[in-house]
């Protein structure tokens, strides 16, 4: 007996000679053309041909397009790397493509986006975790995880996997160390006569952080003070922004003022001197945009000029230039200064930092009292030239 007609509209289910496949068809309906919208599983068998369409008829009723059957990882990344990132700064789309083109796309780009698991990320994450740190794996989890959701939000995908699956702990990252005296005052040494050496007296001596080192302007060093005020007013430095995003400082606190003390005046001065020199060999290609620490144009340095800087310091001063980077200076900084007794207190103020007082929440404003104590105790460590 010929099997039941089925009724109109209910689909088809054939065996297509060409193709050696069972084809399962639907029409959902039509199009603004007046066309049928027409879906099609295909299958070695007729369960096979059925899933396939039933899978393609539920993805159309959620609404997600034709082509999210095919996206794969790779694409949804790039996808957000294109467009994920608008307004964010230029470091932070180099580092997050970076993240993305070494520790995502090798690894899962080729699979579908739509047969991507949770067990596949958990197992992704472990084989990271043993090569790159808890930071880094976070930062790196984080992008893959705002590439599905994005994929998600324009119904490329049905659920985000990567949210129900929790980071392991990675590498531990490179442990922060500080200069001992000794190797502080060889380092001072070894960059006298460069125009690095106000760059590092600075740092080491206030405990700035490299970024706000980098951003300092002219105008917000006084290297005079008020000797004649009452009381008297050292010579210092107004930390107001750096050169992260926005040219905000890390935090409300970190805009402060700090006395400099005698050793930080002296290179200052002499810095001064090269930078005109400089501005002079420059003439019509000279920058001037006012800042403290420039290249031999004027334009801002970035974090690559001070990192070989430091490592040609350290290196004269007969210490292994890999081990140092411009962040340990500040943890010097604080090495040296508790040491020599400042409170935790006197250090959070000269750093910058929020407190050791958890519940401190009134943060300085833009122009503070200056803080002494800081120059205080280098000026005992570290003697300028006679005559200064």
């Amino acid at each position: 007996m010929a099997g039941k007609r089925r009724e109109r509209g209910e689909g088809a289910l054939y065996w297509d000679e060409a193709r050696q496949r069972w084809v399962a068809e639907a029409v959902m309906g039509y199009a603004a053309n007046g066309k049928r919208i027409r879906l099609r599983g295909v299958g070695k068998t007729k369960t096979e041909a059925k899933a396939s369409l039933k899978e393609k008829t539920d993805a159309y009723e959620a609404g997600m397009p034709a082509e999210a059957a095919h996206i794969t990882v790779a694409e949804a990344v790039e996808d957000w790397l294109t467009y994920g990132l608008n307004g964010k700064a230029a470091n932070t789309i180099a580092k997050s493509g970076h993240l993305c083109r070494t520790h995502i796309l090798p690894h899962l780009g080729a699979r579908k986006l739509k047969e991507l698991t949770a067990t596949d990320v958990d197992r992704w994450l472990a084989g990271r975790a043993k090569v790159l740190s808890t930071a880094s794996l976070g930062q790196t989890y984080s992008c893959l995880r705002r590439s599905v959701r994005r994929a998600m939000a324009r119904g490329m995908v049905a659920r985000n996997v990567v949210e129900l699956c929790d980071l392991p702990a990675g590498r531990p990252g490179r442990p922060s160390k500080s200069l001992t005296m000794e190797e502080a005052a060889a380092l001072l040494r070894a960059a006298e006569g460069t125009p690095f050496s106000a760059y590092l007296v600075l740092s080491l001596l206030t405990g700035l952080r490299t970024e706000e080192v980098r951003a300092l302007r002219w105008d917000e060093v006084d290297l005079e003070g008020r000797p004649d005020a009452d009381p008297p007013v050292p010579p210092s430095v107004s930390v107001l922004r750096s050169v992260r995003e926005h040219g905000d400082t890390k935090t409300k606190k970190s805009r402060r003022t700090l006395a400099l003390p005698a050793l930080c005046v002296h290179a200052l001065k002499l810095h001064k001197e090269w930078q005109n020199e400089a501005r002079q060999r420059a003439g019509s290609t000279w920058k001037d945009l006012g800042l403290v620490f420039t290249s031999e144009v004027g334009t801002e340095l970035d974090a690559a000029n001070v990192r070989r800087a430091l490592r040609r310091a350290a290196k004269a001063a007969g210490l292994d230039p890999k081990r140092w980077t411009p962040r340990e200076l500040r943890h010097s900084f604080v090495s040296i200064a508790s040491a020599l007794g400042l409170t935790l207190e006197q250090i959070a103020d000269l750093v910058g930092h929020a407190g050791t007082r958890v519940t401190e929440a009134v943060y300085r404003q833009q122009l503070v009292p200056v803080l002494v104590s800081g120059a205080e105790v280098m000026n005992r460590l570290f003697s300028a030239p006679a005559g200064v």
